[in-house]
Formats: structure tokens, C-alpha cells, sequence
């Protein structure tokens, strides 16, 4: 392979010469490729790596110490990994280590990853998993899925730290939102022995495609299952999936049915769905006071739709006496529980018509009111 080629790959341009080479050379590039994609291999902790052998060429080989030396991150993780899996060079721990320790400190992701393999499996350094998990959180700030997911293992077996399996719960919940296959496993095995938090969460990585295939028939499925066991997050979730009609039929009576039990358990985004029901007569008789209702206990807890959707009502008298001051009190919390987009949309319709129709005097008050609601933890306004 040609000094312009290997220089290409480790520029990060090897997809295009893939199909642009003959094949003989897309053969040695294929080799090339995969020193770059084990950088994602995750070795549990006191395993040793099962080496691929990597057929490395000489003038290869030299062209990656001289980018290495030259300061490139990715050819000294490389080299690293070379030295680490005893692949066309001696295995010294040691000089991987090195290679690894200048990488890292470029803030090369896989490079950290590596580290903390080695000082979890005690690979030339004596085994450390304080170090270890130091350098996998690095990668893990990263979005490094494999670090991630090694945090989870650590947590879940106590390795370096106290077993805690709620926390080995949610380095695997990360690690499977990055796509990581080895934690999406975990999830399944644990959904399929009946843990319900393992249930929704499998559901919603195929409600939103995180890792696998979007699919929400499957999503579905999962959310029964955790709803079935009193999950108010996965009784919330299949409301939204018949309300909305996504691999159902549209059914606004079922959608009812399981706001109403996440509701039992005061999910406050079910509050909200069951009040616009209520509010818009979807599958129930309209009824603004069961809407008003449901809206208060929903904004009790901080819904910013809910704080929101209880300004409209005032501001339109819709269901309710038209109260400019309520309005404003409502919208101007709503503002305070939103973020980003949504608050500045709050502030824009709370700062136009309403504003200019309302006295210095009445804005005022209604200051005062949000100030006393929120005083009371939004409770009783």
C-alpha cells in the first residue's frame, strides 16, 4: 500500500478509498481498518484481548511511528494498540502504554478507553481500577459507547467501587443510547427476567431508534410489559402511542385508560395529557373544569405545559372566567419551568397582546401572584 494511502486512513479518509482502490488494496486496507475499529472493543475486566492478527507491512508500519511521532492522536492510539495486542511488533505493555498516555492526553477518546483497560486488567501497570475508571470516564464524557458501558460493569460486579446496581443501571442506559450492543444485551436479558425499569427503557430505545432499529411495535410491547408491573412512565408512554395512533389504532378511550393509572401514581405528564383530553373533548365528554383540574395538579409539580395551557384558559376565558392577571401569573411561571425554545415562546406570548392590553398596576399584581405561587411551591394558586 502506498505511503499516500496509509497517510489518507489515518487522516480519516479511508471509507472513500475503500471503494476507490483495487482489491488487493482494499484488502490490506480492510487490515488497516481494523486497528482503528478495536479501539471500540470492550474487554471485561481480567480477560485477556482474543488478538486478531493484524498483517502489518513494514513501510506500514513505519509510516505509523513517524505520524505518531509526529503528534497525530490517532496513529499513536494505533501504535498503541499495535504494542497492546503484540501484532506486527512485539506485545510490550509498556510502550502501548506510552503511545495510549499521548493520545489521551490529546484527549483522543479510544486512546483513554484503552488506558483504563489496561489498569483494569493490570496490562503492564499494576491493576488499579480507581485508574481505571478515572480514564473510562474521560471516554464516557466523550459519548465513548464501550466506556460507558465498562462503567456499568464496574458498578454492577463492584469492581474498584460499592455494588450498585441502580448505578450500573444507568452507565448501561447510556452506554445503549450511544448503541452499544453489549448493554442493549443487558437490558434484554434483564427484560426478559421481569425488571421492569430494564422493560421501559428497552421500549423507548425502540421508540426512538437509539442503537436499533426504530420500531415501534416492539416499543410497544416493552411498554406493556412494564406497564403491566405499575410502571407510570410506560403506562404514560402507551398513552401517547394511542392517542396519537403509533403502531395502534388511534383510540383516545384507551389512551384515558392509561393516563388515568400513571395519573394514580401522580405522573405529572400524565395530568397534563388527561386535562387536555378533558379540555378538547377527546374521547370524553368535553369538560373544562376536569381539564382545570388536572392542568393544577400537573403545574403543582412544575409541568410547563400544564403552567402554560392554564395562562391560555385564563387569557381567552376558555372554560374559565377571562383573567388577565391569571394569565399573566400562569404564563410568567411557565416561563420560570421552561427552558430554551419553549420558554422563549412562553415570555413572546406573555409579553404581546396580553401585556399591552394590561395596566402597569395589573402586571404588577400578577408579578406579586407568581411570586406568592411559587412561594408555595405552586401549590394552592
Amino acid at each position: 500500500m502506498s505511503v499516500t494511502a496509509v497517510q489518507e486512513l489515518l487522516s480519516g479518509g479511508y471509507r472513500s478509498l475503500l471503494t476507490a482502490m483495487s482489491a488487493p488494496y482494499c484488502a490490506t486496507m480492510r487490515v488497516l481498518s481494523v486497528i482503528i475499529f478495536l479501539t471500540a472493543l470492550v474487554l471485561p475486566a481480567g480477560h485477556a484481548s482474543a488478538s486478531p492478527t493484524i498483517n502489518i507491512f513494514a513501510e506500514e508500519l513505519q509510516m505509523l511511528r513517524t505520524r505518531a511521532a509526529q503528534g497525530n492522536a490517532l496513529a499513536q492510539n494505533n501504535l498503541g494498540l499495535l504494542y497492546d495486542l503484540g501484532d506486527g511488533v512485539s506485545r510490550d505493555y509498556a510502550v502501548a502504554r506510552q503511545w495510549y498516555e499521548k493520545a489521551a492526553a490529546q484527549n483522543h477518546a479510544a486512546a483513554q478507553f484503552n488506558l483504563g483497560l489496561l489498569y483494569a486488567n493490570g496490562h503492564g501497570v499494576p491493576q488499579d481500577y480507581a485508574m481505571a475508571r478515572e480514564w473510562y470516564e474521560k471516554a464516557a464524557a466523550q459519548g465513548r459507547a464501550n466506556a460507558l458501558y465498562a462503567l456499568g460493569e464496574m458498578y454492577a460486579h463492584g469492581q474498584g467501587v460499592s455494588q450498585d446496581f441502580a448505578k450500573a443501571r444507568q452507565w448501561y442506559e447510556k452506554a445503549a443510547a450511544q448503541g452499544s450492543a453489549d448493554a442493549r444485551g443487558w437490558f434484554e436479558k434483564a427484560a426478559a427476567q421481569g425488571n421492569t425499569n430494564a422493560q421501559f427503557y428497552l421500549g423507548s430505545l425502540y421508540e426512538k431508534g437509539d442503537g436499533v432499529p426504530q420500531n415501534y411495535a416492539e416499543a410497544t410491547k416493552w411498554y406493556e410489559k412494564a406497564a403491566a408491573r405499575g410502571d407510570a412512565r410506560a403506562q404514560f408512554s402507551l398513552g401517547l402511542r394511542y392517542a396519537q395512533g403509533y403502531s395502534v389504532p388511534q383510540d383516545f378511550a384507551k389512551a384515558r385508560q392509561w393516563y388515568e393509572k400513571a395519573t394514580a401514581q401522580s405522573y405529572a405528564g400524565a395530568q397534563y395529557k388527561l386535562g387536555q383530553l378533558y379540555q378538547f373533548a377527546l374521547g370524553v365528554p368535553q369538560n373544562y373544569a376536569e381539564a382545570t383540574k388536572w392542568y393544577e395538579k400537573a403545574a403543582a409539580q412544575g409541568d410547563a405545559e400544564a403552567l402554560f395551557s392554564l395562562g391560555l384558559m385564563f387569557a381567552i376565558g376558555n372554560g374559565v372566567p377571562q383573567d388577565d392577571v391569571r394569565a399573566y401569573m400562569w404564563w410568567s411561571l411557565a416561563v420560570a419551568h421552561s427552558t430554551d425554545n419553549k420558554q422563549k415562546s412562553t415570555a413572546t406570548q406573555r409579553d404581546g397582546a396580553l401585556t399591552r392590553r394590561m395596566t402597569p398596576a395589573q402586571i404588577a399584581e400578577a408579578q406579586r401572584l407568581a411570586q406568592q405561587c411559587e412561594a408555595q411551591g405552586l401549590k394552592g394558586c
